[in-house]
């Protein structure tokens, strides 16, 4: 059977261009036989970006006209209330009713967030839905991060939940099979950090269904102290921005370093090829977005700045992220 994607072809900075390149591009892909994209957008606006790409007409790609368009700046309770014909109203209304399969959307998080919420509504059990980050480690892989950025105030609760959400995400999508959760804390000792850390990690260390590995301090994150990492919003991001930061600030210090050391055209395409390589961990674009969990469908958020290339793996990680059938799992073990 079909997996149907909608996405917000009016959503991140270069929209709709790049979504719509990006969604062509997913669809021509060799493994594309199973994968349906609807585009949600001004049809005018959508329909003209189209027009730039050829062999279209075959593509399982359609339009759906919505008219109003939420900014990247727009404040996200204004916009619910007042545009509610925009792509993002559309496209989740459509994933509600079973249209489609997922959501996919660069556009504004704060709107994206709130019209979720609203349209699909929050797993019985679950306080606050949030978006898990991936965080590259030394061992090749990566460790999930929740919360990067939704929650900025949170309890010692919400906490417990985060790690709860995180290890039914690791075990159920990333097929691991016995995660284990790490809070992100000052020191390594369960007397460390403030109020909220030291309570939540009393709260998570009574907790049964979750295999808890203790606090884990800033140096060790990149060194997979843990499958899941748990921290507050607030942190998550910082964290989240300081990631990303990464892929610019080391090729700027390093082609700086390069040619104060004087080293040839030569050795400095080597260095950059091995840098190149080393920051591929930390590019967003690499998985497209992020998942939000904790609602009732599957979404998935890009990034603001996502090219071509971020919204065709995003496409991708949605569908994936649909094939799991996440919803359900939450469900049960958040049941009363």
């Amino acid at each position: 059977m079909p997996t149907h994607i909608a996405v917000d072809a009016m959503g991140g900075d270069h929209a709709p261009h790049a979504v719509v390149e990006g969604a062509v591009r997913a669809l021509k892909r060799p493994e594309a036989t199973d994968l349906r994209i609807t585009l949600f957008g001004p049809e005018e606006r959508v329909q003209e970006a189209l027009r730039a790409h050829d062999d279209v007409s075959e593509l399982p790609l359609s339009v759906r006209h919505a008219p109003d368009v939420i900014a990247m700046d727009d404040a996200p309770a204004a916009a619910l209330k007042r545009k509610r014909q925009s792509s993002i109203h559309l496209g989740l209304q459509a994933h509600r009713t079973g249209a489609t399969d997922a959501f996919v959307s660069a556009g504004n998080t704060g709107a994206i967030m709130a019209a979720s919420m609203f349209i699909l509504g929050r797993i019985k059990g679950i306080e606050r839905p949030s978006i898990v980050g991936f965080f590259p480690t030394l061992k090749d892989d990566f460790s999930v991060v929740i919360d990067i950025g939704t929650n900025v105030d949170c309890k010692p609760a919400h906490l417990l939940q985060f790690a709860r959400m995180g290890t039914i995400y690791a075990r159920h999508v990333l097929q691991i099979d016995a995660p284990t959760v790490g809070l992100i804390n000052i020191g390594e000792e369960p007397g460390k950090g403030n109020e909220q850390v030291k309570e939540a990690h009393a709260l998570l260390s009574d907790d049964t269904s979750i295999n808890f590995a203790g606090n884990v301090e800033g140096g060790d994150l990149l060194h997979h102290a843990a499958d899941v990492l748990i921290c507050d919003g607030f942190i998550g991001n910082v964290l989240l921005k300081f990631g990303e930061s990464m892929t610019t600030v080391l090729s700027t210090m390093t082609k700086n370093e390069m040619e104060r050391q004087g080293l040839t055209k030569e050795e400095q395409k080597l260095v950059a090829g091995v840098l190149s390589n080393v920051q591929q961990g930390f590019d967003h674009e690499n998985r497209g977005g992020a998942p939000l969990v904790g609602v009732n469908g599957a979404v998935f958020i890009g990034h603001g700045r996502s090219s071509a290339r971020a919204i065709e793996q995003g496409i991708y990680s949605a569908a994936d992220l649909a094939s799991k059938d996440l919803v359900p799992v939450l469900e049960e073990a958040f049941a009363p």
